[in-house]
């Protein structure tokens, strides 16, 4: 099952850009966009930092969709 984000939501609720959010959690701001655009998938570590800065749960950033046969 494909996994997809709220990323650019809770990033544009914090109004932080893609460069702010890339500091903040120590990638790069490409990383952010190939998250926002679900071509990569985060690790644990990465996941939990996103969580900690939007202080809202992993499964409410990240959630999984069914494939549609």
């Amino acid at each position: 099952m494909p996994i997809e984000n709220h990323i650019r939501v809770f990033r544009a609720k914090e109004g932080l850009t893609q460069e702010d959010l890339a500091k903040k959690v120590e990638v790069t701001r490409q990383t952010i966009i190939s998250l926002e655009k679900g071509s990569y998938t985060p690790s644990l570590e990465l996941a939990f930092k996103l969580s900690e800065i939007f202080e809202v749960s992993i499964e409410e950033i990240f959630y999984q969709v069914e494939d549609a046969k």
